[in-house]
């Protein structure tokens, strides 16, 4: 099997162009693969595959082989693939995925993908805006948001020195979210930037995660606590995100990078 390694500010994924390439057990493979010590090491798998409503179609899993349904890093990387390996032609392309076809408009350099614009489409509002939750003994309040996938966003100072580690499955597993849920622990900076750390269902923290900023950017706003357009800074590094409220839409702009390719 032939696959791409590729990474969007640090949320590293393995990709497989399945247009080429068949895996069998997409489950079994993205544990295997996604294994630090003895795979290839990633947050997970993503294979690139033919599409009949799209030009191509997106089809992810975690690194514990449970199914995702959207990853805002790794479809700007999917579209950088299509773009550079010749599969599209165009900068401006539609991906399916198990959240809906979203758009996609890429920006080159060197004639090459460099930064990538997403339409993540509508967010959805999933509680009340600070509503209560009790984890572990003590209460914090979160603002849900879906994105195509469950996010709870959670407003805190120190965040750099918390212990995602302990708090985060909690937080996953937790009652409230019968699916399991991503959770944003956020630390405002000003009206137009916040700093991020996640923990994402089925793969514990990762240094980015493109859904959950534009969650903690829609969530930010709902608690009116910052602008339209809000910088995120992750582990990995910087999204832009804006939510256009007359569309009702978020969009998601970062960058696309390959790593290495391999044969296994």
């Amino acid at each position: 099997m032939k696959f791409t390694k590729m990474q969007g500010i640090g949320n590293d994924y393995v990709y497989v162009n399945c247009l080429e390439e068949t895996v069998e057990d997409p489950c079994g493979t993205a544990k295997m693969v996604s294994d630090r010590h003895f795979g290839i090491g990633s947050d997970g798998l993503i294979l690139i595959k033919p599409s009949r409503v799209a030009d191509c179609q997106m089809d992810m899993y975690n690194l514990d082989g449970s199914r995702g349904a959207m990853c805002g890093n790794g479809i700007r990387c999917v579209g950088k693939y299509a773009y550079d390996h010749g599969i599209v032609d165009k900068t401006e392309i539609d991906v399916e995925t198990a959240s809906g076809i979203k758009h996609l408009s890429m920006k080159l350099k060197d004639g090459k993908v460099e930064l990538v614009t997403v339409d993540m489409g509508r967010p959805v509002q999933t509680s009340e805006i600070g509503e209560p939750i009790t984890v572990d003994g003590k209460e914090y309040r979160f603002t849900g948001v879906s994105m195509g996938n469950p996010h709870a966003v959670v407003f805190m100072d120190g965040i750099k020195d918390m212990e995602i580690e302990k708090i985060g499955p909690s937080f996953e597993v937790h009652e409230k979210f019968p699916d399991r849920t991503n959770t944003e622990f956020v630390e405002i900076v000003d009206r137009g930037h916040v700093n991020m750390r996640v923990w994402e269902r089925g793969s514990g923290e990762t240094l980015a995660c493109g859904t959950g900023a534009c969650a903690t950017a829609v969530a930010c706003i709902l608690n009116g606590l910052t602008d339209d357009e809000v910088r995120v800074t992750l582990l990995g590094g910087d999204l832009l995100i804006r939510w256009d409220r007359e569309k009702d839409t978020v969009f998601m702009t970062g960058p696309a990078a390959e790593v290495f390719h391999g044969e296994i």
